[in-house]
């Protein structure tokens, strides 16, 4: 792979900046960072919703436009909201912008957001230009979209989205495609049904549950997740070669404080798409490969990999303040950013690559308040180098106890070629 393949990370006049850069583009993807409904210096336009929910997809609008890409360009849009009761005035913000070209959607309650507003997005962007100089088939890859009848289909979003070698799906909620309605309040039954419609709509271009590479797992109640891994592990591994290697995907559960619908459980999913979209060849598909990786440097789960890498892409677990007994690290706030970046650190290097290379943070604290903590941290592990787009969000609680948690997305120039 050329030398020129490296992060283009990028903030924009024009809309209000933080330790975070509003795009990291790598490859033939471009990731965004959380934006909220703040003007330009950085101060929420209105206590109203509608006014923050609208300003938040100018900010959006600006930073893809800037970036170099339309709208259209969209694979997934994120929404937070700290009161689900405003999802529809902010689902019609939402569809102002992007009614013509639905992206996936995920939307989520959570506890609080920067700055004290009530609503935020991130989002994915197709780069079909790539990040290599006059790369072949830069510009010509075609976005596909796929609504099967077999999971859920919503007025407000494409149910799947492939691009080039991923495919992502629309966070599936625990709703009957036959019924159009939530299943049974048991949440084991919900969670069941969630991965059933993740499944369903993967089958619906073919793919399967192996293939995933990331699941994101939403959920109101963190004592659910006992019930909730039971009925996981009956959906990974999925074939009798996943199961012989014990393939799990990487893996990030989020307490949240609502859900659409009043579910209790939502799950979100990145999926390897070996076909690519054309002009790229089906053929090429034998020539990339899924590796998965854990390493004893970094807290290790039963149920996910550390790190899951697809053709240019490594997708990372989330990771809590835990060291090597796998205990938090004391009550202390930035004690704890710095274990998880120390973890993060740790995964990075044994997939052989650095901190720089990262696209992506995902981060979630217990406590907003402790965001000036974590964004000095922040500064410290990336300084003046590249910064990967940041998503940073306050959830209430999480596991353990702990005061922040994070997952990440790492560039993977060398690609996932097969061993010989």
């Amino acid at each position: 792979m050329s030398n020129f393949n490296a992060v283009d990370a990028r903030s924009f006049d024009g809309v209000a900046k933080g330790v975070g850069s509003h795009s990291a583009a790598f490859s033939h993807y471009c990731n965004l960072g959380l934006l909220v409904g703040n003007d330009s210096n950085g101060k929420l336009v209105s206590e109203c919703v509608v006014a923050q929910a609208r300003q938040c997809f100018v900010n959006l609008k600006n930073v893809i436009e800037k970036s170099g890409h339309s709208i259209s360009d969209a694979v997934r849009v994120s929404i937070f909201l700290v009161d689900m009761r405003d999802y529809k005035a902010v689902e019609a913000e939402f569809l102002a912008v992007f009614a013509n070209c639905l992206p996936t959607l995920s939307v989520v309650g959570v506890k609080a957001l920067p700055n004290g507003a009530k609503v935020g997005v991130d989002g994915l962007l197709t780069h079909g230009l790539g990040t290599i100089p006059n790369a072949p088939q830069a510009g010509d890859l075609i976005k596909l979209t796929n609504n099967s009848k077999k999971a859920p289909v919503a007025s407000n979003s494409t149910q799947l989205v492939a691009f080039s070698h991923y495919s992502n799906v629309s966070c599936q909620l625990p709703i009957d495609p036959s019924v159009n309605r939530i299943v049974a309040e048991c949440v084991g039954a919900q969670a069941a049904q969630c991965f059933k419609n993740v499944s369903a709509a993967l089958a619906g271009i073919g793919v399967g549950l192996d293939d995933v590479v990331k699941v994101t797992i939403f959920v109101r109640d963190l004592a659910d997740m006992e019930v909730i891994n039971t009925i996981y592990k009956c959906f990974f591994p999925r074939s009798a070669i996943a199961r012989a290697v014990n393939y799990f995907p990487a893996r990030t559960v989020v307490k949240v404080s609502s859900l659409p619908h009043n579910a209790r459980v939502a799950v979100e999913v990145s999926v390897a798409h070996g076909d690519g979209t054309p002009p790229q060849l089906i053929e090429d598909r034998h020539g990339i490969v899924i590796i998965a990786k854990n390493n004893a440097k970094a807290p290790k789960c039963a149920l996910s990999s550390q790190s899951v890498a697809f053709s240019h892409y490594n997708h990372l677990s989330a990771q809590l303040p835990l060291n090597e007994n796998g205990d938090v690290v004391g009550k202390d706030t930035a004690a704890q950013v710095a274990q998880v970046f120390a973890n993060i650190k740790a995964i990075v290097e044994n997939c052989g690559h650095k901190m720089n290379e990262l696209v992506k943070v995902n981060a979630y604290l217990a406590n907003i308040e402790d965001e000036s903590v974590f964004n000095a941290e922040f500064e410290k592990v990336f300084g003046n180098g590249v910064k990967p787009a940041l998503r940073l969000v306050g959830v209430g609680e999480l596991a353990k106890g702990a005061k922040v948690m994070a997952d990440a997305i790492l560039s993977n120039p060398e690609g996932t070629p097969p061993a010989k």
